[in-house]
């Protein structure tokens, strides 16, 4: 029997509409490397929902390669990334930021968020000029790599610290959809536009096969990124693909209603396991959470189930990680849901 999974929310391939278009447009032919009609349109369209007219767009097919190379362009050799150590740039990448020499700057977060006073606590233990890295970016998820999203307030405040430090301030948005649908978000992707140097908004986890949008605001890291994205192989001929898939999110606002699906399939996870007097690692608040359960409970539900075990809480329990995504049924989590109150009693 194959297990279901709730390890990501990638595991499925795309929106039918997405795939209905690529197969519409299969045999037309369009300019290649981004300039077919189809990219240009889905640039317009995201444009006018940024409200931000300095912005401009590019389209790349994976995050780890949207991290790479928002930090390779930006930083000069000696200067370092400012990162929650449970960032992605820190953990998850098999040190592709280290490799293009840049070291990271990791702050310890409970929460997977950083703020003002930790990032000066950074600079101050970097003030021995010129023997130590410069510290020159901060890098910040949204949501966080546990599921806890940016408030406007808390933005802002990084926003105003970066400017007044000298640093660019870049959030890394594989899961913006999610962020921007949470219950408590107050953040509009016209305020991130605003308040960030660059960001991008992922596709991948969130309805399309591949693809993330880099927004870069600062008009200073416009100049050359193309050359950037060619010459480390981020340039797709065949640029269509990801065009198309970002025109069939944005234009009748799919992007935000899959994740909206993602986050209400959490939530209902969420209110049932609080009903079973279960507690979680963090406040749940987008498609990503962390359910405290007994390892003995965790071990038969793994027979059935996909899942990673995040860490122990104790000697007796663990908190595992449940992802929800945009094609996640109902009947699933139902069925999961009952499976955990049997075993629960057992």
């Amino acid at each position: 029997m194959m297990k279901y999974n709730f390890k990501d929310d990638y595991s499925e391939g795309c929106h039918p509409h997405i795939l209905e278009m690529l197969s519409r447009t299969n045999f037309e032919q369009q300019d290649a490397y981004g300039d077919d009609k189809y990219s240009r349109k889905a640039k317009q369209i995201i444009k006018e929902k940024l409200r931000h007219k300095p912005a401009d767009i590019f389209f790349v097919s994976g995050g780890t390669q949207a991290n790479l190379i928002i930090i390779s362009s930006i930083l000069k050799p000696h200067e370092s990334v400012i990162a929650a150590h449970t960032g992605h740039v820190n953990t998850y990448e098999a040190g592709a930021i280290e490799a293009t020499g840049h070291k990271i700057n990791a702050i310890e977060s409970l929460d997977g968020k950083i703020n003002p006073e930790n990032i000066q606590t950074v600079l101050d233990k970097h003030n021995i000029i010129p023997h130590m890295v410069k510290p020159k970016m901060v890098y910040i998820s949204n949501s966080t790599e546990i599921g806890s999203i940016y408030k406007k307030s808390e933005l802002l405040a990084l926003s105003e610290f970066c400017q007044n430090n000298n640093l660019f301030l870049f959030m890394d948005g594989a899961r913006l959809g999610t962020a921007l649908s949470a219950k408590e978000n107050d953040l509009s992707l016209s305020d991130i536009a605003k308040l960030t140097d660059v960001f991008y908004i992922g596709g991948t986890k969130n309805g399309a096969l591949i693809g993330e949008a880099i927004v870069i605001s600062n008009k200073k890291l416009q100049e050359d990124f193309g050359y950037q994205l060619k010459q480390k192989g981020a340039l797709l001929s065949k640029g269509r693909l990801l065009g198309i898939q970002f025109l069939e999110l944005f234009k009748d606002d799919l992007f935000f209603d899959l994740a909206q699906h993602a986050n209400q399939m959490a939530l209902k996870l969420v209110q049932d396991i609080q009903n079973l007097g279960y507690t979680f690692l963090i406040k749940p608040e987008t498609n990503q959470i962390f359910p405290v359960f007994p390892n003995k409970l965790i071990n038969r539900l793994e027979k059935k189930y996909g899942f990673h075990i995040w860490k122990k809480t104790d000697q007796n329990h663990s908190a595992i990680r449940l992802v929800t995504s945009w094609a996640t049924k109902e009947t699933a989590i139902n069925e999961f849901l009952l499976d955990l109150e049997k075993i629960a009693k057992t």
